[in-house]
C-alpha cells in the first residue's frame, strides 16, 4: 500500500459520490454514448476473477472523478462500472469541476485535471493506487492519429480535422478499454503485490 499525505476522501465524503446509475442520471449530455461504451464492453471471466481476488486482498472501494462531456471519461468510466459490479467493489463517482480539491490529489503528470482519474481505496478509505485518463496505447496511438491526419488533409479546417482524428481514435475505443482493464490489474497486482 502506497502513502500519501492527508486527503479530502474520508469515508464520510466518498459516500457522498454518486453511483454509475445516478451519475448518468444527472448527465446532461453523452448519456447515449456511456451507455454505448457499458454495452459493448465485456470483461472476460479471467479479468473478473482478477478484480474479485483484488477486492477480497484490500481493493474496496473505487472512486473515480469524470464529467459528462469527456470522451475518455465515456470510455473509460463504463469499463471501471463493469469491474466494480463483476468484483462486488463499492464505486463512487464525483463530477470533477465540483471537486477539484479531490481531484488536485491525482494531477495527471502532476499538472493536469485529467479525467477520468480512477482511484483505489481499502474499506477503511486508505489510498491504494490510482489511474489517469487513458492507457498508454492510447497516448501514443492518438499522437500518431492526429500526426496522420494532419499531413492527410492538411487544407481541411481544425473542425474538419478535429472530426476526423474523432473518428479514427473513436475507432480504437474497443482496444482502449481491453488496455484500461490490463493497466488497471498491473497497478492493483503491484500495490496489493497479487500474482
Amino acid at each position: 500500500m502506497m502513502t500519501r499525505g492527508a486527503s479530502v476522501v474520508t469515508p464520510q465524503r466518498f459516500a457522498q459520490g454518486l453511483t454509475y446509475q445516478e451519475f448518468l442520471s444527472q448527465a446532461k449530455v453523452n448519456v447515449d454514448q456511456f451507455n454505448r461504451w457499458y454495452q459493448e464492453f465485456q470483461l472476460k471471466p479471467q479479468d473478473a476473477a482478477f478484480f474479485r481476488k483484488a477486492a477480497q486482498a484490500g481493493a474496496s472501494r473505487v472512486l473515480v472523478l469524470g464529467e459528462d462531456w469527456c470522451p475518455d471519461a465515456c470510455r473509460g468510466l463504463p469499463v471501471v462500472a463493469h469491474i466494480a459490479e463483476a468484483a462486488g467493489i463499492e464505486l463512487r463517482v464525483f463530477p470533477r469541476d465540483a471537486n477539484l480539491d479531490i481531484m488536485d490529489e491525482f494531477l495527471n503528470q502532476g499538472q493536469f485535471r485529467s479525467i477520468p482519474a480512477v482511484v483505489f481505496y481499502t474499506d477503511k478509505q486508505d489510498y491504494l493506487c490510482h489511474w489517469v485518463e487513458r492507457p498508454k496505447v492510447a497516448n501514443e496511438e492518438l499522437t500518431r492519429i492526429e500526426a496522420e491526419v494532419k499531413q492527410e488533409i492538411a487544407g481541411a479546417s481544425e473542425q474538419d480535422q478535429r472530426a476526423e482524428i474523432r473518428k479514427r481514435t473513436t475507432a480504437r475505443y474497443a482496444a482502449w478499454q481491453r488496455a484500461t482493464v490490463q493497466e488497471l490489474k498491473e497497478l492493483l497486482a503491484a500495490c496489493l503485490k497479487l500474482r
